[in-house]
C-alpha cells in the first residue's frame, strides 16, 4: 500500500504532537497544581480555610472542565488569535491546550491530596507546623505517588487533545489524521496515526505507573 506523505512529514507530526503536549503539561502543571493546592486548603475544614476563594475556584473549575476540548478550541479562537497572532498551528493549538488541562490537573491534584490521611495533617499541626510546612513537608509527599498517577492521566488526555486539534489545523499527529488520513481516504496515514497514539499512551502510562511505584516505596 502507498501513502501520500514523506516520513519527514510523518516524524515531524510526531514532534509536534510531543512539543505541543510537553509544553502545554509544563505550563497547565504550574497552574494547575497550585489551584489544586489551593483548593484543599481552603476548602471547609483546610489548613488556610477560606470560603471566599474556593468558592470562586471550585466553580471556575468546574465550567471550564465541563467544556469539550473541541468547543473550548473554536470559542476561543479569537483570543488564541490575541496571543499569537494566529488560530491555525501548534503554538496556536498550545493556548486552548493550556486552558483545557489547567483546570484538569487542578481537580486531579484535588483529589490526590484529598486521599492523604487526615491525622498526618493533625499530627502536624499538633507539631505546631505552619500551613506553608504543613503543605511541602507532610501533605505533597505522602501524596507523590497519587501526583504521579494524576501527571500521568493529565498527559494521556493531553495526547487525546492535541488530536483533536487536527480538526482545525492545529499540527501533529492528529492534523496528520484528518488532511492526508480522512480527507484524502489514507488509509495507511489513518492506521499510522493510530499506532502512534496507542504506543505514545501506552508508553506514557507504564512510565508513570513505574515512578508512582517508585514514590510509594520511597
Amino acid at each position: 500500500m502507498t501513502t501520500n506523505i514523506t516520513l519527514d512529514q510523518f516524524f515531524q507530526a510526531i514532534i509536534d504532537t510531543l512539543y505541543m503536549v510537553g509544553f502545554s503539561l509544563f505550563i497547565g502543571s504550574l497552574i494547575g497544581i497550585p489551584l489544586g493546592i489551593l483548593l484543599v486548603v481552603t476548602r471547609n475544614g483546610g489548613v488556610l480555610e477560606n470560603k471566599i476563594i474556593y468558592s470562586l475556584l471550585n466553580p471556575i473549575i468546574n465550567i471550564l472542565r465541563s467544556l469539550p476540548f473541541i468547543i473550548l478550541l473554536v470559542a476561543i479562537i479569537p483570543f488564541t488569535r490575541l496571543i499569537v497572532q494566529t488560530s491555525i498551528g501548534t503554538a496556536a493549538a498550545i493556548v486552548p491546550l493550556i486552558i483545557y488541562i489547567a483546570p484538569y490537573i487542578g481537580r486531579l491534584v484535588e483529589n490526590s491530596l484529598l486521599e492523604v490521611n487526615p491525622g498526618i495533617i493533625e499530627a502536624a499541626q499538633s507539631m505546631g507546623a505552619t500551613p506553608l510546612q504543613i503543605i511541602w513537608y507532610f501533605l505533597l509527599p505522602e501524596a507523590v505517588g497519587s501526583l504521579v498517577l494524576s501527571i500521568t492521566t493529565a498527559t494521556i488526555g493531553l495526547i487525546g487533545a492535541t488530536a483533536m486539534a487536527g480538526t482545525v489545523g492545529g499540527g501533529g499527529v492528529g492534523d496528520l489524521a484528518i488532511v492526508y488520513g480522512y480527507q484524502r481516504f489514507d488509509t495507511v496515514v489513518m492506521v499510522l496515526t493510530v499506532i502512534v497514539l496507542i504506543i505514545m499512551v501506552q508508553g506514557i502510562q507504564s512510565l508513570g505507573n513505574f515512578l508512582a511505584r517508585k514514590a510509594r516505596r520511597n
